[in-house]
């Protein structure tokens, strides 16, 4: 393949390099690679990487990081501003992944709260938890690929992409307040999936089971108390399961605070008179 001159066609590209987009825009499904790019098109990898660097550099195609591409809209009024949907940027970047924590939250409905950064929750090794893709900002979590369970997939245009159902999302944010936006937003999150249609005590006894750290129904249990839930057997499947020793209610909190030895807890962060509800 010989990349053409931009002067062969209107509209600044060649009718063969037209053909060549038109089929990146009908296969590609999200963000792609010179590998993939490559199979598509049925050409070298050498060449491949040749074209779209070549679209990229005159817009037809944006450039979502180093050697990961987007088609532009063929409409877009101008494709350099042109910005790929970030949840399906990080399918393919951080898979295996999903969407979870804040995000997670944002997307069943669990807050009201609106969060810029995008988290993701990442089988993969990577250099940095905070990055920044097309002008948006993505936290990363990494776990083992065990404990990627309790997703969805949902279609995002013409990909679909996982994120965690309302109970594994409830279950992160507990094991680790941080996910979601601090304990404050944690306590906002799980009333409303207490009251929601989405909420199944066994599937959230069952994941907190599944992912083994006993801390998240010392949290949950306390919760439940604190705001006055009248949830005997889910209080019940909390105490059976607390471990020894003592854990903060939120720890990113420095605040020691008082020790509820009921639950084994240290409870840093004032919440509220008890018996307030949600």
């Amino acid at each position: 393949m010989t990349v053409s001159s931009p002067r062969t066609c209107g509209a600044g590209i060649g009718q063969q390099n037209r053909a060549l987009l038109e089929e990146l825009h009908r296969h590609a499904r999200g963000a792609f690679d010179v590998a993939e790019a490559s199979r598509i098109l049925g050409v070298a990898h050498d060449e491949a990487g040749q074209l779209l660097v070549y679209l990229a550099r005159r817009g037809w195609l944006s450039r979502v990081r180093r050697g990961l591409y987007v088609t532009v809209p063929l409409d877009a009024r101008r494709s350099g501003e042109w910005v790929e949907d970030p949840w399906v940027v990080a399918h393919r970047l951080f898979s295996p992944c999903y969407v979870g924590g804040w995000s997670a939250c944002e997307h069943w409905d669990l807050t009201e709260q609106a969060f810029r950064t995008l988290l993701v929750v990442t089988a993969r090794r990577v250099r940095h938890r905070d990055e920044e893709i097309q002008g948006i900002p993505f936290h990363l979590t990494v776990r083992d690929s065990a404990a990627l369970f309790g997703t969805v997939s949902v279609w995002r245009g013409q990909n679909k992409v996982a994120v965690s159902n309302p109970s594994r999302t409830v279950i992160d944010v507990l094991d680790d307040p941080r996910l979601g936006g601090g304990i404050r937003t944690v306590v906002d999150v799980v009333g409303e999936y207490m009251r929601s249609e989405h909420r199944d005590d066994g599937q959230l006894v069952s994941y907190g089971d599944r992912l083994g750290n006993w801390t998240v129904f010392k949290r949950l249990g306390y919760l439940l108390e604190h705001t006055g839930e009248d949830d005997a057997r889910l209080i019940d499947a909390c105490l059976a399961r607390r471990s020894s020793g003592l854990a903060k209610l939120d720890p990113s909190v420095e605040d020691p605070g008082r020790i509820v030895r009921r639950w084994g807890l240290r409870v840093n962060v004032a919440l509220g008179p008890p018996g307030g509800g949600w």
